[in-house]
């Protein structure tokens, strides 16, 4: 349960056996290789080559597959076998050899680009012809061969678009200059219109025409009538539609084997991170130097894979000072699923620790209270429970979240929430389930708030203290004596003491330890005023002390941040009541009347009632997981831990499509 320990190791491995070397450590996922700027060996000796030779063919195969599928995925008429709980397909380890050792899959890649590019210019010639069409479609009154328009001899014919707000005006215009306009047809608010000029006459109808936004067409590429050009446009499109569909129809089978290419995909991007890794590293004649990081545990492991080949060999190396050791954490079985938390706000520090064990009970405990509602907590555990048998792949978020409504449940019995005050108000205060409820009751939060709002406190104050002495123990364990004693053991003996003597204070502590702590807070005081600042002159370390010795007030707005366990619980349980309310007063509105009229009224609260504390289950989940997490990433965390730490990120098999079975 903590931070793993990782060891840094150099493998050198012959040219020629690297890549079947890196084949074996990838499957096993367990070491993370450095690239030749990140390598300590490349800054010691500069004068190893670094070949940085991207593998291009490998790449562009990749490229290509991926292209591919999504093309095939989105021409298949058959039902995805992938879903949210099952994102990859399961396939046997011999199909998976068989396909990428055949050719038939690469056959199947050259088809289906073929088909692909095929169906896109299809697609580009039919909105061509389609524009053309559309284009010419205003012109399909107009009787005289398009070719006459451009041989006139004495005058000029000039053929466009004309706004209907300009049209009357142009007309006159026109007229007044000795030139003729003639309407051939419109398509919306324009008019397709011919003007005829004489010659010299061209330069100022040009001018009258592009005051009224004239958009002129030509008919340069055209012969014949404008109608005798559609009819060829509608029998391309129409030849263009049947070719489209044959082609769509041979997407649609080619899709049928896609898990084919999908295989393949998966197949080369493995390939293609060895060959990265390979390429990138630093490396002489006929060497190969891997250089990189392994968990201590599986340095044995490492070893042994290594070893197993003739030509390469494996060895440990120093940890240089200023080196970045990447972070991997580990938990057992109960804590695991709240690593998701500890991710979600990024790796501690390699020489922090690891936080996942602490926040764990905390942060199942705060979303019970955020949620105190029993039905709720079983409808959530009967949920994850559900989902966790169906899911396939990682689970801690998962299980996380079913531990976390284990604690709804416990909260909800304590409070005596049960889908709001739905026990009391459907089966009434003196039936014997409510009863039942009471007995097993701690208190009710509606009607002792404060109670409620003590236990926020109480809690918060726990943490917070309990993140101050995480700090110093790790500290004092790490041998940084100074820090765990100034930085965490002073501030630990303040809080405390004010926390007496303010407790002394409102009478809940004998009067005489008030008095007691107070003068023993005198020595953390003075130590946070001297100490809490240790570098530069005593001028400003004495001034950011007593800073820091005022920040005591942030401890108090850190506490007070956990009243939010509180008002989530109320709020949920406020939500839950107005709920059945609404559907009491469902049912009442059909008292008295037809026996039909009662039943729908019963059948419609039913709905409501069921749908409404869905809606607040999901809500209130969603605001418990939020406000949980917060008070952890910013109450909790920041008292103990740096954070900033760099993944541990392996060399192993990524696998987008399928899984393959061993």
């Amino acid at each position: 349960m903590a931070i793993v320990k990782m060891t840094k190791v150099i493998i050198a491995s012959y040219r020629d056996e690297a890549g079947m070397l890196l084949e074996k450590l990838q499957k096993e996922g367990i070491i993370e290789i450095l690239n030749a700027e990140q390598a300590m060996v490349s800054k010691e000796w500069p004068e190893l080559s670094v070949e940085i030779k991207r593998p291009r063919d490998i790449e562009d195969l990749v490229g290509r597959l991926s292209k591919s599928i999504d093309f095939l995925k989105a021409s298949t008429t058959e039902k995805d076998p992938t879903n949210l709980f099952n994102p990859r397909i399961e396939i046997a380890k011999s199909k998976y050899t068989d396909i990428v050792s055949g050719k038939e899959a690469m056959d199947l890649l050259d088809e289906t680009e073929k088909v692909s590019s095929e169906i896109e210019n299809l697609h580009t010639d039919y909105e061509n012809k389609q524009g053309v069409y559309e284009t010419l479609h205003p012109w399909r009154e107009l009787d005289t061969d398009v070719e006459e328009l451009r041989n006139l001899e004495s005058a000029t014919a000039l053929a466009g678009m004309l706004p209907h707000q300009h049209f009357d005006e142009i007309i006159e215009r026109l007229t007044e200059l000795g030139s003729a306009l003639e309407q051939v047809g419109s398509t919306g608010s324009m008019h397709a219109c011919v003007v005829v000029c004489l010659n010299d006459a061209v330069s100022d109808a040009q001018k009258i025409l592009r005051s009224g936004d004239f958009e002129a067409v030509s008919f340069e590429h055209f012969e014949g009538t404008v109608a005798g050009a559609l009819d060829d446009c509608e029998e391309q499109l129409a030849r263009i539609g049947v070719d489209l569909g044959n082609a769509k129809q041979k997407a649609a089978e080619l899709a049928t084997d896609r898990l084919s290419l999908q295989i393949l995909f998966d197949h080369y991007s493995n390939l293609l991170s060895r060959e990265q890794s390979q390429a990138t590293s630093p490396a002489t004649e006929n060497t190969v130097l891997l250089e990189g990081w392994v968990k201590e545990h599986d340095y044995a492991k490492a070893e042994e894979i290594v070893n197993s080949l003739e030509a390469s060999s494996i060895g440990k190396m120093d940890i240089a000072e200023d080196e970045v050791v990447p972070v991997e954490i580990e938990n057992n079985a109960a804590i695991q699923p709240f690593e998701a938390v500890t991710r979600l706000y990024g790796m501690p520090a390699s020489f922090d620790v690891d936080p996942t064990v602490f926040l764990a009970p905390f942060f199942a405990l705060f979303f019970g209270l955020c949620m105190t509602d029993a039905a709720y907590g079983i409808i959530m555990v009967a949920f994850f429970a559900w989902l966790a048998r169906k899911m396939k792949g990682d689970k801690r978020f998962v299980l996380m979240m079913a531990a976390c409504s284990v604690t709804t449940i416990v909260a909800g019995v304590l409070t005596g929430g049960w889908c709001g005050d739905m026990i009391q108000s459907f089966f009434g205060e003196e039936s014997g389930i409510n009863q039942l409820r009471l007995s097993l009751m701690w208190f009710d939060p509606l009607e002792e708030p404060m109670h409620f709002f003590a236990i926020s406190l109480a809690l918060g104050y726990l943490q917070i203290i309990t993140g101050v002495a995480i700090g110093f123990f790790h500290k004092f364990k790490r041998k940084d004596y100074t820090g765990a004693i100034f930085d965490h053991g002073s501030w630990f003996i303040w809080l405390n003491s004010l926390l007496i003597f303010g407790l002394a204070k409102a009478g809940m502590v004998p009067a005489v330890l008030g008095k007691i702590f107070i003068i023993i807070a005198i020595v953390p005081g003075v130590a946070i005023l001297l100490f809490s600042e240790r570098e530069g002159g005593w001028g400003g370390r004495i001034g950011m002390g007593f800073y820091n010795v005022f920040s005591t007030v942030f401890y108090v707005g850190d506490v007070l941040s956990y009243i939010r366990l509180m008002a989530l619980g109320m709020v949920t349980g406020g939500f839950g009541m107005a709920v059945n309310e609404i559907c009491k007063s469902i049912v009442a509105s059909a008292e008295g009347g037809s026996a039909i009229g009662s039943i729908l009224a019963y059948i419609f609260a039913g709905v409501v009632f069921v749908g409404m504390h869905l809606f607040n289950i999901a809500n209130s989940a969603l605001g418990s997981f939020v406000h949980s997490m917060r008070l952890q990433f910013v109450e909790f965390f920041t008292k103990f831990l740096a954070g900033g730490g760099k993944d541990f990120e392996p060399l192993r098999e990524n696998y987008t499509h399928v899984s393959v079975e061993e």
